[in-house]
Formats: C-alpha cells, sequence, structure tokens
C-alpha cells in the first residue's frame, strides 16, 4: 500500500484547511484509515481515524468538533477536513492504513477506538503534510 498525504499549508488561527490522503495497492475499501500528526519536539499523536465503509469515526477530544475525516472509496481518498484552526494544531500530518481491521477478519469485529488510536494498529504510513498555523 502506497499512502501520498497532501494539502497541508499556512493558515492564519481560526481558519479552515483540508488535507487529503490517497492510497494505492489494496481494496481501499476494505481497510481502516486514520490521521495522526507530529509537532516538532514531540510524539505523534492520534487525530482520527474511519472504518473502511466510513460508517464509523473516533476523533482525539482536542480536534473534537473541530476536525472531521471522511472518505471516498471511489476515489481512494481519505480527508481531514479541519476547522476552526489553532496554533497548537500546527504540526505534520500522517495519514495512515490498518489493513488487519477489515470487514471479514476478528480484529475488524473488534475495532475500537482504543485500537483506531494506537500507531501500532497501521501497517503502512503516508510521508506527511505540513500544516502551520499562525496567531
Amino acid at each position: 500500500v502506497q499512502l501520498q498525504a497532501s494539502g497541508g499549508g499556512l493558515v492564519q488561527a481560526g481558519g479552515s484547511l483540508r488535507v487529503s490522503c490517497a492510497a494505492s495497492g489494496r481494496t481501499f475499501s476494505r481497510y481502516c484509515m486514520g490521521w495522526f500528526r507530529q509537532a516538532p519536539g514531540k510524539e505523534r499523536e492520534f487525530v482520527a481515524a474511519i472504518s473502511w465503509s466510513g460508517g464509523t469515526t473516533y476523533y482525539a477530544d482536542s480536534v473534537k468538533g473541530r476536525f472531521t475525516i471522511s472518505r471516498d472509496n471511489a476515489k481512494n481518498t481519505v480527508y481531514l477536513q479541519m476547522n476552526s484552526l489553532k496554533p497548537e494544531d500546527t504540526a505534520v500530518y500522517y495519514c495512515a492504513a490498518d489493513l488487519t481491521s477489515t470487514p471479514s477478519s476478528p480484529a475488524g469485529g473488534r475495532w475500537s477506538f482504543v485500537r483506531a488510536a494506537h500507531p501500532l494498529e497501521y501497517e503502512y504510513w503516508g510521508q506527511g503534510t505540513l500544516v502551520t498555523v499562525s496567531s
């Protein structure tokens, strides 16, 4: 699986930005996707995740109500719409694919916030896209 993130940039506080992640190499509609971010000097942290169908989503408390994760399985793309951005949202944003959690796997039946938020659940990662929010 190859993941290509794009859409990052510079935005003022209170503004909006949408980042995208295009996937290739496997049946996109059969696996879960996640977004993580890493700010300078900090550890990578979970942002949001979405199930294979898009029917279930999870968010970190820090972005809940401001960010929306979605996917278009026909375009093999997952999106992260970011609204009301804050300077503390500044980070490199990474998309990741969890190929273990599928509609027909035991792991898929156990997919939960705890699993979705853990980086080790994801086998493939994109290269990251930088989002900078100015105050």
